[in-house]
């Protein structure tokens, strides 16, 4: 078998040519439901209180909002930032 691929070179490049043909129209028709999640789903909140401090923050509102987002399902992790301008979870 090898030495008919060897004195047909051209067969031996049609075939493969064709199996590269038929791999591209297969990915192109694979439906998107059977691609790989690549990045896990995330939300960004952002809140302001204007004239508080760190802790003030951390307190009336990240600490609420935390408790409520704890709930959410699938959730890897929670991310907090305070600061004077505002307060941001991830």
């Amino acid at each position: 078998m090898v030495r008919f691929f060897i004195n047909r070179p051209i067969v031996a490049m049609v075939i493969s040519i064709l199996m590269v043909i038929i791999g591209l129209v297969a990915m192109v028709q694979l439906p998107i439901a059977l691609y790989p999640n690549i990045a896990p789903p995330e939300i960004l909140l952002t809140a302001r209180y204007p004239g508080a401090d760190a802790v003030t923050l951390e307190q009336s509102v990240a600490t609420p909002i935390e408790q409520q987002m704890s709930g959410v399902d699938k959730m890897l992790y929670m991310y907090s930032l305070n600061q004077a301008a505002g307060s941001q979870m991830q």
